[in-house]
């Protein structure tokens, strides 16, 4: 497989993350910088080992994986965007009081780099070597969610709680979207 090819791949896979990073930067505490370079590392190491994972795994796995897969990222996604919503609409809302916490980071990478898993698997029947796309891949997937998580992070400070609900609905949004494709 040529490089331009696995990196179409690439962008497509970091588009999900692209948009939570986004969606998550706008409501996080100030720490612009190093939350970028937090979700970009999660997201780009997850990136980067989920087709590993489904290159290994083989077909067997896959397969029993493949029928959950989508309403296992659409739950993560949907929780966590309906606490933002929640706590952006609280009573005792703090605007961007949130801070990136492991568990959190750890949640949103699984979310965003399911469908990794089978691009790992695609790659192996086609006898892909492995090395070449999860370099590009994990490297894409951390430029562009940096970007989003300093676009995020821009975002929120010129806005209140309403761009909170907007970042909680965004997640959600991109649950519904995971869902419906694999649905279809």
């Amino acid at each position: 497989m040529d490089a331009p090819t696995i990196l179409v791949i690439a962008v497509g896979l970091a588009m999900d993350a692209f948009s939570v990073s986004i969606a998550y930067g706008i409501t996080t505490k100030s720490n612009g910088k190093t939350n970028a370079i937090k979700m970009a590392s999660s997201f780009g190491a997850f990136q980067a080992f989920m087709p590993v994972l489904g290159w290994l795994m083989g077909v067997e796995i896959l397969e029993i994986i493949a029928g959950f897969d989508h309403w296992l990222a659409f739950g993560l996604l949907a929780l966590i965007g309906c606490k933002m919503i929640y706590e952006a609409t609280s009573v005792e809302h703090q605007p961007r009081g949130k801070r990136l916490d492991f568990y959190t980071l750890l949640i949103l990478s699984v979310a965003t780099s399911l469908d990794a898993l089978a691009v790992g698997l695609s790659f192996a029947l086609l006898k892909v070597s492995i090395t070449m796309p999860i370099a590009i891949i994990g490297t894409i997937t951390f430029t562009l969610s940096f970007l989003g998580a300093t676009i995020g992070d821009k975002l929120g400070k010129a806005q209140s709680s309403k761009i909170e609900v907007l970042g909680g609905l965004i997640l959600i949004a991109i649950g519904i979207k995971i869902l419906l494709e694999h649905m279809a």
